[in-house]
């Protein structure tokens, strides 16, 4: 009687261990889905960001250079 008892303890621990161990995996599947994206989304943050300035940055250079060259043209136009 004591032996199956014990075989039965052993069992529902066995069951109960093998279920937790179902949840935890599920559970750690998610917070390393849930990493991913936040990774990805700072990436993506970061890109757009360095995009935005080198973009501004070729629009102020373009408009300075023909500004000069507007100038230099003028000068010598006039002078």
């Amino acid at each position: 009687m004591r032996m199956r008892q014990s075989l039965a303890q052993f069992e529902a621990a066995f069951r109960q261990e093998a279920q937790d161990s179902v949840v935890r995996r599920e559970r750690l599947r998610r917070q390393a889905a849930q990493r991913s994206r936040v990774r990805r989304h700072v990436r993506v943050q970061k890109q757009g960001t360095l995009r935005f300035v080198v973009l501004t940055s070729a629009i102020i250079g373009t408009s300075v250079l023909v500004t000069i060259a507007m100038f230099q043209t003028l000068a010598l136009l006039v002078g």
